[in-house]
């Protein structure tokens, strides 16, 4: 009886491990069909702007050979992509943890704001500490903003229902021009020609990773760990798997005993912290100081990162890489070939717009479509 016992328990346990071979391997290959649209997506957009500079009677060789060579060609190149596509993996980052709740954050750039002019305060202000205090207060200073900025459309909606498009949306006209008024009436350096903050002391200098002569810094290697602490925590955690739920199902996970509101109102301060640790990163790391005429952008190709990555927090490392590969090597591009440098945005809209339409990516390279979860990025809008 023993003996027959235990074989039922080996046969269940080979049937358990025989079920959860197939949903792995079901779950991996509906993931490699995703990931191989985006990256005909990718693939199309680049052969669509080989067209048009065909079109436009330059070398579509040297146009594209400029390009790559600007985005990776050189080590010196690769670190410069890499330093550009560090805003992009935080800010992204950022937009992509809302997506896993359906909410659209559109406010990373006033977060990014926010973040930027917290960071750079307490890096002129705070006086008279070492750097292994000094730097990280500060690095927390651009996550507080950011979360304050992020969190006050959260609660908004949590507690009146209003919006969080519209309210991210009028929060960044807020913060770029409160930051501009701070800049230029509060904290500004007298010693300077132009509007800017005093240059933060050097105790909040994030270090370069390849030396002075190069861009790249510790920055990138905070990116790479919020990507990872990002993903784990979504998966492994109870709140990750409460932003999850209830961005699959509000209604059920109201049901499962979920505060709704109140993961809405962390969610938000969570996205807007790493928005802001961008902008702290981008002062600490690159400027050094805080310009009335400061002007990113990142916030905004933020939504397109996330929207490139599917809301992954690891898919949003290559997307970043993309984005600031693609802003690096235009230059050189320009250079090469004479094609004017508004190329890459035309290569960055057709991205978007072929990973929006996918079927047409599909038909166009007879994808069949799985069965899959709904996207999360979407339901923003719906409310």
């Amino acid at each position: 009886m023993n003996a027959q016992s235990g074989k039922t328990v080996c046969q269940g346990k080979n049937a358990l491990s025989k079920d959860d071979r197939e949903k792995w391997t079901k779950n991996a290959s509906a993931a490699l069909i995703e990931g191989s649209v985006t990256v005909l997506a990718v693939f199309t957009a680049l052969a669509c702007g080989a067209f048009l500079v065909w079109m436009s009677g330059a070398d579509v060789v040297k146009a594209y050979g400029g390009l790559f060579a600007g985005m990776a060609g050189s080590p010196g190149a690769l670190a410069e992509t890499c330093a550009a596509a560090t805003p992009y993996v935080l800010t992204g980052l950022a937009v992509a943890v809302g997506f896993q709740q359906g909410l659209f954050n559109i406010g990373a750039e006033g977060q990014f704001y926010m973040g930027a002019l917290c960071a750079a305060t307490v890096g002129f202000g705070m006086r008279g500490v070492p750097a292994f205090v000094h730097l990280p207060v500060a690095a927390a200073s651009g996550v507080a903003g950011g979360a304050l900025w992020g969190a006050i459309p959260g609660f908004l909606k949590a507690r009146f229902g209003a919006h969080e498009v519209i309210n991210t949306i009028m929060l960044n006209y807020v913060a770029v021009s409160f930051v501009d008024y701070m800049v230029k009436k509060v904290v500004r350096d007298p010693a300077a020609s132009v509007d800017r903050t005093p240059y933060i002391l050097e105790s909040a200098y994030l270090p370069k990773i390849l030396g002075p002569d190069h861009r790249l810094h510790a920055g990138f290697l905070l990116a790479l760990s919020a990507v990872i602490i990002v993903a784990w925590a979504l998966k492994h955690t109870t709140f990750g798997f409460a932003i999850r739920t209830i961005g699959e199902n509000p209604d059920a996970g109201k049901y499962a005993g979920m505060n709704v509101s109140l993961c809405t109102v962390a969610t938000m301060a969570a996205a807007g912290g790493l928005a802001g640790l961008a902008g702290g990163v981008e002062v600490m790391g690159l400027e050094h100081n805080l310009p009335a005429a400061f002007s990113s952008g990142y916030g905004y190709d933020a939504i397109a990162v996330a929207f490139l990555a599917r809301s992954n927090p690891y898919g949003v490392l290559p997307a970043a890489f993309l984005w600031g590969g693609l802003r690096n090597g235009a230059g050189l591009m320009q250079i090469r070939s004479g094609i004017s440098i508004d190329l890459v945005n035309v290569i960055q809209a057709l991205v978007i717009v072929f990973i929006a339409a996918d079927p047409i990516i599909r038909r166009l390279y007879r994808i069949r479509r799985k069965a899959e979860r709904g996207a999360v990025f979407s339901k923003g809008w719906g409310g």
